[in-house]
């Protein structure tokens, strides 16, 4: 068999074939994109709550009576523009964390914050609050 014959030979049948090879690979090509578009991005919003308390989170089986200065810091939240509006300030919770602290005079902590899912705290202030600690009981 010639050379001249691999490629003449059968040639509608080659057309064909070549034609539905471009209709599949076009059709899974349009699929494929259609399900990795991306999502329009939604402009974040900020809200800012002033005095929300200081919580303490300290282990059960320490019981002295620790206080925090300032007792109340300002969060900003930043979200997308339906959760945020229907946030409200008791959702947002600001903690320090004060498990298996030692009797100090001057203890400087950071200021956590919890915020539903979906929204990120973008800043506290005093990111740091004054730890008073009271001396143990023996």
């Amino acid at each position: 068999m010639a050379m001249r014959d691999w490629f003449i030979k059968d040639l509608g049948w080659k057309f064909f074939s070549l034609f539905l090879a471009v209709a599949v690979w076009l059709t899974i090509y349009k699929i494929r994109g259609e399900s990795e578009t991306v999502p329009p991005i939604i402009a974040a919003q900020t809200l800012s709550f002033t005095n929300v308390p200081v919580l303490i989170v300290s282990s059960a089986a320490d019981v002295r009576a620790f206080r925090v200065e300032p007792a109340q810091v300002t969060v900003t939240v930043s979200g997308p523009g339906k959760p945020i509006a229907s946030l409200e300030v008791n959702q947002v919770r600001a903690y320090v964390d004060l498990e298996n602290i030692a009797s100090t005079t001057n203890l400087q902590r950071q200021v956590d914050v919890s915020v539903p899912p979906g929204l990120t705290p973008v800043q506290v202030s005093p990111a740091q609050v004054q730890v008073l600690v009271p001396p143990a009981k023996p």
